[in-house]
């Protein structure tokens, strides 16, 4: 924003506004700037660019004018002090794993992650001798038993995918502050829009600007927030490592936070209208969505966040044979693992985003065969209903 201070404009404003800083053309939209690599008048500029010893860009994998305008905009947005951008959200995480754990480290994480999170931190981050003990998401007790002099990071998602459990990231953070850990919550399902984990004591926030962010299932890309001296320590994984955010996605990302707000309203209210449609069908055993008065942490998510968000789960009578006869029963929805969209996604958790999980731990997880994950986009909730109705009145006729 042109010489002023984020601090004193709202939400809406700052993802309209902050971060961009007009160049000598004085344009109005954010520009794109596509280049690998950046000249300097002199040797000595050079030299003391390279050195550190003056501000400015060097190399596109780690400055780039584009990328830069959509972290400080991100971090305005989350309430941090700065923002580094990765090529994914997975690569997120896995620079914030090697950033902030050596070896012999503990990670205590929810047992309820995505499943790429789990493969992660049980086949890569574990033959490099990091630990990780999974404990239930809403179960505080658990979390504190699993704690050891060892354990550095705690990891959950909040709301999870797909059964929209909720942590208290409060009381989260009360634990990892009383066992000098760091706590990370990946905010990729609710956005800054409707959560603020910093706010809450959350240490460091990831995403995966793949999904709500971009909001149109357009570009892949992801980010960690929090306080200064913990994001040097990312960038220079970043830096090295290489796992850089292009300046084209960021680009795009930096335009989709624009309307974000507005985009998770309508997703909200959508969401929230067919889960409650779904939890009156004869054909559906249960519906987890934390909207639902239903939900166990419903009063919680009520205080945490500002809205519940557009993932639901709902788990059809007859098991996995019905839950693919209703999805494949589906017509306008995009069968697709993919979420964020303005079109709504529905796929089959056990066999597709959490298939990589053993039996053991799609069971401990929650993960039922006859489980269906929708993520609600902002068609007419009329015309979802009707789509869905398709597969699931035959159930029940």
């Amino acid at each position: 924003m042109q010489g002023s201070n984020d601090d004193q404009w709202g939400l809406d404003t700052l993802a309209i506004r902050a971060g961009h800083k007009r160049t000598f053309e004085q344009e109005h939209a954010e520009p794109i700037f596509p280049t690998s690599s950046f000249v300097y008048e002199s040797a000595a500029e050079a030299a003391r660019k390279f050195g550190g010893k003056e501000a400015g860009n060097i190399y596109s994998r780690f400055t780039n004018p584009t990328v830069h305008v959509f972290e400080r905009r991100l971090a305005a947005l989350e309430g941090g002090e700065r923002c580094v951008a990765t090529s994914s959200g997975m690569a997120a995480i896995l620079s914030t794993a090697l950033a902030l754990l050596s070896q012999g480290d503990e990670i205590v994480a929810s047992r309820s992650l995505f499943g790429s999170t789990v493969s992660l931190f049980d086949k890569y981050l574990g033959k490099f001798g990091i630990t990780t003990r999974y404990v239930e998401l809403s179960n505080l007790a658990a979390w504190e038993a699993a704690m050891t002099p060892q354990t550095k990071l705690m990891f959950a998602e909040t709301p999870s995918n797909p059964l929209s459990e909720i942590a208290d990231i409060a009381a989260l953070s009360k634990l990892a502050k009383a066992h000098g850990a760091y706590l990370a919550i990946d905010n990729c399902f609710l956005t800054p829009a409707l959560q603020k984990p910093l706010e809450l004591g959350a240490d460091l926030v990831i995403h995966s600007a793949t999904k709500y962010i971009d909001g149109q299932g357009r570009a892949i890309g992801g980010a960690i927030v929090g306080k200064h001296d913990v994001l040097e320590e990312l960038f220079g994984v970043v830096r090295t490592c290489g796992p850089c955010l292009s300046p084209f996605n960021a680009w795009i990302f930096t335009k989709g936070l624009e309307t974000l707000s507005l985009r998770m309203k309508a997703h909200c209210a959508n969401a929230l209208e067919l889960a409650r449609w779904l939890e009156a069908h004869p054909g559906v055993a249960k519906v987890h969505y934390s909207g639902l008065e239903s939900h166990p942490q419903h009063a919680l998510a009520k205080v945490q966040q500002k809205g519940f968000g557009a993932v639901l789960g709902f788990e059809v009578v007859g098991g996995q044979e019905n839950a693919w006869r209703v999805i494949d029963a589906t017509r306008l929805m995009s069968i697709t693992g993919n979420l964020g969209d303005v079109k709504t996604t529905i796929t089959h958790p056990a066999t597709t985003t959490h298939g990589r999980l053993s039996d053991a731990q799609r069971e401990a997880a929650g993960i039922a065969p006859g489980l269906i994950r929708v993520a609600v986009g902002l068609e007419e909730t009329d015309d979802l209903k009707r789509d869905l109705a398709r597969g699931l009145d035959p159930l029940v006729n």
